[in-house]
């Protein structure tokens, strides 16, 4: 076997103490994935093992080094997603991963890509007229939209922002359901409202809301209508028929932005019913103004539980279709 004795400089303490970790949690993390040893001299990183995973274990921690470097945090969710980065031989694209503020919430946090697929993603829809953000959950596919539309209002691109669901356990049949339309809705739009009323505070947005400036509503409600000087975000959208997303792109107004947002492995239409995020994506793959963007799971930016789950669950229906496709 071909073993050798790697070292990667930090540069100062602080960094070598923020890739270190908590009780060196992060260093060990690096050193398991690629069954590598690690130690510390001075303040660089010494990194011994088979050469391949002694280089991509480098490759790393030169990752992290280089995001520091940017202002950016390093955490274990970060480290995890540098390590797979590595095994796909791409770790250095972590530092396309731009220092630039996607939006600022009411509390002043800032609020920026944490992943490649979430950087492609943000500039796709400040690019096009159209985005397709299709993935996994925990990608944070409907917050960086919502982040985008509350900036687009504030800098006066927009004059309303719209957002929309299908409501699939309802079958779309809201008036059987006690109290006003805002009642009937709630519980199918809630993580809607919280990513907004994070991005602006409870009384800007309510009253945004009163102004009729923000417009929180089922899918079933935009027909008929033009929506124009409007950032329009359609969330869990694999849960469209083909004839409620093309009525709904149809929509599409002067001035406007769309982000249609959806998981293709959590489709709860009927059976018998396919989905129009599906069909969408293949027929507008070519046309000018639409980007339809794939995330993965290393695109995950909650507990790192959650990738492993979401990785659990491809894995399950992977073997299931080759089940099927044997016994067809």
């Amino acid at each position: 076997m071909d073993k050798v004795t790697k070292k990667v400089g930090t540069g100062s303490v602080d960094r070598l103490q923020k890739i270190l970790g908590t009780f060196d949690e992060n260093l060990n993390e690096i050193a398991d994935g690629f069954s590598v040893t690690a130690r510390v001299e001075g303040l660089d990183v010494i990194i011994s093992g088979e050469r391949k995973n002694a280089e991509q274990a480098c490759s790393v921690i030169e990752s992290l080094v280089a995001l520091l470097e940017n202002g950016e945090t390093v955490d274990k969710g970060r480290v995890s997603y540098c390590i797979e980065l590595a095994r796909d031989g791409r770790a250095k694209d972590v530092t396309k991963i731009s220092s630039d503020t996607v939006a600022i919430t009411y509390r002043g946090k800032p609020i920026k890509c944490k992943t490649v697929g979430q950087k492609r993603y943000v500039d796709a829809i400040k690019k096009n007229p159209v985005t397709f953000g299709i993935g996994p959950a925990g990608t944070g596919k409907t917050y960086l939209a919502v982040c985008l539309a509350v900036q687009a209002m504030k800098q006066k691109q927009v004059e309303k922002i719209i957002l929309t669901r299908p409501a699939v356990e309802a079958g779309e049949k809201l008036g059987f359901l006690p109290g006003d339309l805002q009642t009937k809705v709630d519980p199918y739009l809630r993580p809607l409202y919280d990513a907004l009323q994070e991005m602006m505070g409870l009384e800007t947005y309510s009253k945004l809301m009163e102004r009729g400036s923000i417009e929180i509503a089922p899918l079933a409600y935009m027909r008929g209508r033009t929506l124009s000087n409007a950032f329009v975000i359609l969330d869990e959208a694999q849960n469209t028929t083909r004839e409620q997303m093309k009525m709904f792109l149809t929509r599409l107004g002067d001035g406007s932005k769309m982000v249609v947002t959806g998981d293709k492995t959590q489709i709860d239409l009927p059976f018998g019913k396919s989905s129009g995020l599906n069909h969408a994506a293949e027929i507008l793959e070519d046309v000018e103004g639409v980007e339809i963007i794939h995330l993965t799971d290393k695109d995950v930016v909650r507990n790192p539980m959650v990738m492993r789950i979401v990785r659990a669950y491809e894995r399950r229906a992977e073997q299931e279709e080759k089940v099927d496709g044997n016994q067809a």
